[in-house]
């Protein structure tokens, strides 16, 4: 797994929430997180991509296992990863957006180039 940020979360908390957050990531193109969180979704995500454009069954099993709808993994084998075929990766972009207001986090919007 890339990355080592713990994100202050246990183990199988944080695995968690980066599934789901990769998912929706794939689902709606963008998401707007913290910029450490942001940075680790990233790492996951150009992985399921580069996993997306390899077209063996070993490939496709893993991505269906990191991604938690099964829709939306169907999405990046068959529409996502061949988008990016001619990229050699860089597949996602963060945009720093300022600070939230509770707890003056750094604020990042996580987009699929």
């Amino acid at each position: 797994m890339p990355g080592t940020r713990k994100l202050g979360r246990p183990s199988d908390s944080r695995r968690a929430m980066m599934r789901a957050m990769v998912t929706q990531l794939f689902e709606h193109g963008k998401i707007e997180t913290t910029v450490t969180r942001a940075k680790e979704v990233r790492n996951m995500a150009e992985k399921m991509i580069t996993l997306g454009k390899r077209d063996d069954l070993h490939a496709k099993r893993q991505v269906f296992s990191y991604v938690t709808n099964e829709s939306v993994a169907k999405k990046v084998i068959d529409e996502t990863a061949p988008k990016y075929a001619s990229r050699s990766g860089g597949y996602t972009r963060i945009t720093k957006i300022g600070v939230r207001k509770g707890d003056a986090a750094p604020m990042a919007v996580l987009e699929l180039i």
